[in-house]
């Protein structure tokens, strides 16, 4: 009996260890992974992913970043500018214009050179990055993760949401498919990809920490910021790189960080591809962006705000005014609706609402739930233009109206007048360039006080234009001038 005591315990902890050491030689991953179907070269075939998982009180768990990492780093590239400072500056002649759009400045012109991050989005060489990256750039050179380097044209850019559309000459170029921001949650794993501190490509990992995020970091009349904000480590160089869930997928376009010191302090944040997708496909198809609206004013609510209002439920945007004639006033809504919904997708915040938009082009229609009188009603709206009506930009209209031929500043030409760029009239002909009083050789630097650096630029602003303009430039000769110029009827 005194053995038996001694013997079945000594069974038992032989039997447990056994058991422990069985479920321990399964790892976390394999205890809880799925499995997606990704594409390499064209060829479907099957990927484990694995996700962090945890087992036992207090078990570490274990997460896998290789895959997404190994399939995306070579499509992240380091995008190089250089320009050129125009120190001199230049007077306009005019007191008051020098008044108030500056008079001269001393100086000699200084070359300046700034880098960031891009994405290969397609084997022929189409490559995003943010508009700040490129925006002073005369010269853009984006060199790829195996050294290869190409000299890029900037195809479009868009300041309202950061985002400019890059092409190489090259073909079978490793690109990031993408991904949907809007299935992303709170909590999911993603990896930041880029060039931060001109360091070669760099992969960091976070999680999703918020979304919709306005930083109000957009200088522009019609800035739309709906941030991804994630803690995965971004510095300057990072911007315009890739946020990627791990499948792989490009998620956001990294553009910010929250700092007081200039770098990494905890918060970054990405355009999220949702908007990113869009823009490019403008960029691509029309050389500018097909800006859609609602034609409301909105603002978040707020418990007091519902109190005040008699709303049951503290969820979506207040509708506080409705553009007469707009797309929300022809679809029947109403001051002091309350938007719950677009096309299924809830946005409690003005963030989320100029998301959900900015996905479409005019004519397009949304499906909207709102709330009236705190009942759900279902409403159909047609996005218009900024002018209301539901065509589609065409870029070339503008410029027609112009009446000239308008060509980009050589290189050498940027070097003897010491400018970072500018649009030449290389001809003029009967239009709205003649009546407001240009000459032929006139070199346009400035639209209504923005920096007018190539013919693409110069397209973009025309289309968005909405009422007489305040033109700026020099001529060959050096002597500066200023022109009102309208293109209205």
């Amino acid at each position: 009996m005194k053995g038996q005591k001694i013997i079945v315990p000594a069974l038992s902890a032989l039997i447990g260890g056994l058991v422990a050491l069985a479920i321990a030689g399964r790892t976390p991953a394999q205890m809880n992974h799925s499995t997606v179907a990704v594409s390499e070269n064209g060829t479907p075939q099957r990927e484990r992913v694995y996700y962090a998982s945890t087992f036992g009180s207090g078990g570490a768990g274990q997460t896998d970043f290789t895959v997404a990492a190994e399939k995306t780093v070579d499509a992240v590239v380091h995008v190089k500018t250089s320009y050129t400072t125009q120190g001199g500056g230049y007077s306009f002649g005019n007191p008051f214009l020098d008044f108030f759009f500056g008079g001269p400045q001393q100086g000699s012109p200084q070359p300046v050179q700034t880098s960031g991050s891009g994405v290969i989005l397609t084997r022929d060489g189409y490559i995003v990055t943010n508009n700040h990256v490129i925006e002073r750039g005369d010269n853009i050179e984006v060199v790829l993760n195996d050294k290869r380097s190409f000299k890029a044209k900037l195809v479009g850019r868009d300041p309202s949401t950061d985002i400019a559309l890059l092409k190489v000459e090259a073909s079978d170029l490793p690109f990031i498919e993408f991904g949907n921001s809007d299935d992303l949650r709170l909590g999911e794993w993603v990896l930041a990809i880029g060039n931060p501190f001109n360091l070669s490509t760099t992969v960091t990992a976070g999680i999703i920490s918020a979304k919709a995020r306005n930083i109000s970091i957009i200088n522009d009349r019609y800035a739309i910021e709906s941030f991804i904000q994630t803690d995965a480590a971004v510095n300057p160089g990072n911007s315009g790189g890739a946020l990627v869930n791990l499948k792989g997928e490009l998620v956001g376009i990294n553009t910010a960080i929250a700092s007081q010191t200039g770098s990494y302090s905890g918060y970054s944040f990405a355009v999220p591809v949702s908007i990113a997708k869009k823009i490019v496909s403008d960029l691509m198809e029309f050389g500018e962006v097909q800006r859609a609206i609602l034609g409301v004013s909105i603002v978040e609510l707020s418990e007091e705000l519902a109190r005040e209002r008699g709303i049951s439920a503290i969820k979506g945007v207040l509708v506080t005014a409705v553009a007469d004639e707009g797309a929300a006033h022809k679809a029947g809504i109403r001051a002091g609706d309350v938007l719950l919904s677009v096309n299924g997708i809830e946005v409690n915040s003005v963030s989320q609402l100029q998301e959900q938009v900015s996905k479409h082009r005019p004519g397009q229609k949304v499906e909207l739930i709102v709330s009236r009188n705190n009942e759900r009603k279902h409403f159909s709206a047609t996005l218009t233009n900024l002018k209301g009506g539901l065509s589609l930009v065409q870029p070339s209209t503008a410029l027609d109206k112009l009446g000239g031929t308008l060509v980009d500043l050589t290189d050498k030409q940027k070097r003897t007048l010491g400018l970072r760029g500018g649009v030449q009239v290389a001809e003029l002909g009967e239009g709205r360039l003649k009546t407001s009083g240009i000459r032929k050789g006139f070199i346009i630097t400035r639209l209504d006080r923005r920096a007018v650096g190539t013919l693409s630029e110069l397209r973009q602003q025309l289309g968005a234009a909405d009422g007489p303009m305040l033109v700026e430039g020099l001529y060959p000769n050096g002597t500066t001038a200023a022109y009102a110029l309208s293109l209205g009827d």
